[in-house]
């Protein structure tokens, strides 16, 4: 059990640091977290693990704050905003995946003991981002639009949880379904396939309940 404990822990420490990016540095320090969950997703979620008994991939916590922070950004600067986190989280990934690739390019030093650990993790990566890319713009903006029609439907504050479980609850299972779907097929089982699709989803939506209590202390912050 120690995957489950660790990851949940895992977690918790992820919406830690974000409030703590937010506290510290308001808005400008969501923007910026937006750009690094996107980037830290994509690399973990190379690496597979057994959680429950079941094949699963790293990088959903990570991920999972990426909407979060869209939903705070949503919630308390409107969806213009929230938008413009989306597109800043789709261009940092396009810009690391052109990056990395052409570093790859490089004819290594005989000396270099680098090389081979970043083709391992970076030759996957288009594969990887293609499906991130396309699942990510469309889900995330899914999220906005989900949320601001909840927001319109449900907008007292105690009915914060409908708007943000019930907006990342939906976009997370398109999300799934688009990435699992380019990124694996073919390169996994099918039987793994739908094992790393099923518990990607309920990790996901597990990791979505989470975050609930850390949007009511984000709401609490004061807009700088």
């Amino acid at each position: 059990m120690f995957n489950e404990w660790f990851g949940l822990f895992f977690a918790l420490i992820n919406f830690i640091l974000v409030l703590s990016m937010y506290r510290l540095f308001g808005k400008t320090g969501l923007f910026v977290w937006i750009g690094f969950s996107t980037v830290m997703a994509n690399l973990q979620v190379i690496k597979t693990v057994e959680m429950f008994g079941m094949t699963a991939t790293l990088g959903n916590a990570m991920y999972g704050t990426a909407f979060f922070v869209t939903d705070i950004l949503n919630e308390k600067y409107g969806k213009d905003e929230a938008k413009k986190a989306v597109w800043l989280g789709f261009f940092t990934l396009l810009a690391m995946t052109l990056i990395m690739q052409m570093v790859l390019l490089f004819k290594p030093h005989e000396t270099d003991f680098a090389h081979e650990a970043l083709s391992t993790i970076f030759s996957f990566l288009p594969r990887i981002a293609a499906g991130s890319l396309a699942a990510y713009l469309v889900s995330q903006m899914t999220d906005v639009y989900i949320f601001t029609y909840l927001k319109k439907k449900f907008p007292k504050e105690n009915q914060f949880w409908i708007r943000n479980n019930g907006s990342t609850m939906i976009s997370q299972l398109l999300d799934t379904l688009i990435f699992t779907s380019i990124a694996f097929l073919g390169v996994f089982p099918m039987e793994d396939w739908i094992q790393i699709f099923f518990t990607t989803y309920v990790l996901k939506f597990f990791i979505a309940v989470l975050d609930t209590p850390f949007g009511y202390l984000a709401k609490r912050f004061p807009v700088k």
